[in-house]
């Protein structure tokens, strides 16, 4: 059974430029996101898939049935892997990611994806509070920026605001190159 599974969080077509709600950087993270894709293929990691759907028709993106909504060419998940269908930030939210994960025996999840504001991090803490141990990879998960008060928030400075705390207290967080390093030794 593996003991590490990847998780790779709404790499969906609306994230990417041209699409409906653009993320930072998107093309960058699922290209760092199927790096650490292809060596959990090769090391026989489990590999889950999240996908968000919203609610409506109306949504301003990953409205259901739409090319927006679907999986991006470059994660594209294989016949063997899951797709879990969520509809809220946190991936465990009213779905069979935990039983999947248990089932399986994983210990430690390798988490990417987008947005880092919202299901990066909403994810991130509750696998933290089932119990699993976490790594975030940083350059493998896209912010948005926003904008509260007044006060306009670059991708960057979310990005920043959201990794920072979660590596003081819920997950190591690393760069892919990092994480290709630890996971196949110094002579890779």
């Amino acid at each position: 059974m593996p003991e590490t599974a990847l998780i790779l969080i709404d790499i969906q077509n609306d994230y990417f430029p041209g699409g409906a709600w653009e993320v930072d950087r998107m093309e960058e993270v699922a290209a760092n996101a199927a790096r650490l894709l292809t060596h959990a293929r090769k090391s026989a990691q489990l590999v889950i898939h999240i996908r968000h759907e919203a609610g409506s028709d109306k949504a301003p993106f990953f409205r259901p049935n739409t090319p927006g909504a679907e999986i991006n060419e470059t994660v594209r998940p294989t016949d063997t892997e899951a797709v879990v269908l969520k509809h809220r930030p946190n991936g465990f939210h009213e779905t069979d990611l935990l039983d999947r994960l248990r089932d399986a025996g994983v210990i430690t999840l390798t988490i990417c994806g987008a947005m880092t504001q919202m299901c990066i991090d909403a994810t991130t803490r509750a696998a933290v509070d089932y119990g699993f141990k976490a790594t975030v990879v940083s350059d493998a998960c896209g912010a948005k920026a926003t904008s509260f008060g007044g006060v306009d928030i670059p991708a960057s400075t979310v990005q920043a605001a959201f990794l920072a705390p979660l590596a003081m207290s819920y997950a190591k967080v690393i760069t892919t190159d990092e994480a290709l390093s630890s996971a196949t030794g110094p002579d890779a």
